[in-house]
């Protein structure tokens, strides 16, 4: 059902342009660089009250980020052989699997004032899908780039850090004020 995330099917046709691939590269770190934006969830997740009144520390709710942080950093060194072997389709849908159902978690978690579910949502899930979308598009240029090495990843980590610019936005809001999370500076 879901050949066509097999490492045999994703090998380039004659005359594909690699340079098709870095843009790729920088939009799925420009998508996961939105950790680096997690203080647009701080002030909210503070506000948050439970039903008997409950609120979270500030220390509380910034291990969310570095438990996401650290399971970043394990998921790739765990996972890198698997991707070689897997391939970076197959590597990046399990990432965005991961990215997107910790999100759904992490929302669960949030609904019912249930930190233990936002660490397990955000911080491990979601910490998995950062990993592997960490890593993918980054092998995955070194190996179309052998001649431009720093080049094809600086473009991909560019677009981890500008995660932060793109969903923050500084005082326009960025996805934050569209999504109505704006009361989070």
């Amino acid at each position: 059902m879901l050949s066509f995330l097999d490492r045999e099917v994703s090998v380039a046709r004659p005359g594909f342009s690699r340079w098709l691939v870095p843009p790729a590269a920088l939009s799925i770190h420009l998508a996961i660089g939105q950790v680096y934006s997690f203080s647009i969830f701080k002030n909210p997740l503070l506000a948050l009250k439970g039903v008997d009144g409950a609120v979270w520390s500030l220390k509380e709710v910034g291990y969310i980020f570095s438990i996401a942080i650290a399971v970043l950093g394990l998921s790739a060194a765990l996972f890198g052989k698997w991707l070689e072997t897997a391939g970076p389709r197959k590597a990046m849908f399990v990432a965005a699997t991961c990215f997107g159902s910790g999100f759904l978690v992490a929302a669960a978690g949030a609904a019912t004032h249930s930190l233990a579910l936002i660490y397990l949502g955000y911080g491990v899930i979601g910490g998995v899908g950062l990993g592997l979308g960490y890593i993918s598009p980054v092998s995955t240029l070194i190996k179309w780039f052998p001649d431009r090495p720093g080049l094809a990843t600086g473009t991909a980590i560019m677009g981890f850090g500008g995660g932060a610019l793109a969903h923050h936005g500084g005082d326009a809001g960025g996805a934050a004020g569209a999504s109505g999370w704006t009361g989070a500076r």
